[in-house]
């Protein structure tokens, strides 16, 4: 299969939700490919995608499964730990996919590459926040409803050529008093975004993660300066919150 590039304008609208089994052929690729299927879950793939929340200054030129620099240092490094040190018997190959600055079209236009050629048994994906804060601050074009078909073209693109795979949705998330959350210009526009996760994530079967609900719960117990400074980026003590989440979520699938 050719990689093409993807514009968000130029995504195919699709009426039906649902997935097409058909799976693609590969083509060259720098990454180590593994053929993954095992109904017992060993020698799964688990592929993270999204942006800088995910990313987490990973070293992009460390790309292979289980590399400590190429799982960054937030929630996905946690993850990864915690499944490999209870698991070491289970092969697990993991990877972190996430690109600072990157909206959802900006992960279809890399999906070849960074997630179809992986051949994920689960993929997690968190995206959402910049598709939003963009329309803010980098003149972006975007709306709640373009975001939406957008995921939709990115979920019905994976299926066709990974009709088994497993979904994690993590909900786009901003905590309420961090540095770059400007109350008046998030809510409830932002909102829309969230809904927009949670209803495809229903509609695919897929597992949820209520990230919003994890941090407006913490600030109960800390202020949003030792979860979230910004508001977007989540510290150590809000990574480990979003590990705990994600865990509870993939022992659900």
């Amino acid at each position: 299969m050719k990689f093409k590039m993807y514009a968000r304008r130029g995504f195919l609208k699709k009426a039906v939700f649902g997935a097409i089994g058909v799976a693609g052929a590969t083509s060259a690729y720098p990454y180590p490919i593994v053929n993954n299927s095992n109904p017992k879950g060993m020698g799964r793939v688990i592929l993270f995608q999204g942006d800088s929340i995910t990313g987490a200054g990973r070293n992009r030129g460390n790309y292979y499964a289980n590399h400590s620099r190429g799982l960054g240092n937030g929630y996905v490094n946690l993850i990864v730990s915690e499944l490999l040190g209870k698991s070491p018997d289970a092969d697990l190959k993991c990877y972190n996919r996430g690109i600072s600055g990157n909206k959802v079209y900006q992960l279809l236009n890399r999906w070849e590459e960074d997630c179809l050629q992986l051949k994920p048994d689960i993929l997690s994906i968190l995206i959402g926040v910049n598709d939003f804060w963009h329309t803010l601050t980098n003149s972006y074009q975007g709306t709640a409803a373009s975001f939406r078909e957008d995921l939709i073209q990115l979920i019905d693109r994976t299926l066709d050529d990974l009709p088994d795979v497993k979904f994690l949705f993590g909900e786009p998330f901003a905590v309420k008093g961090g540095s770059a959350i400007n109350n008046s210009e998030w809510f409830p526009s932002f909102i829309e975004y969230q809904k927009a996760v949670k209803e495809i994530a229903l509609k695919y079967n897929a597992a949820f993660i209520p990230y919003q609900q994890v941090f407006d719960e913490a600030l109960n117990k800390a202020d949003v300066g030792y979860w979230c400074p910004d508001g977007v980026h989540p510290s150590s003590a809000g990574s480990y919150l979003m590990k705990q989440a994600w865990m509870k979520a993939y022992k659900s699938l």
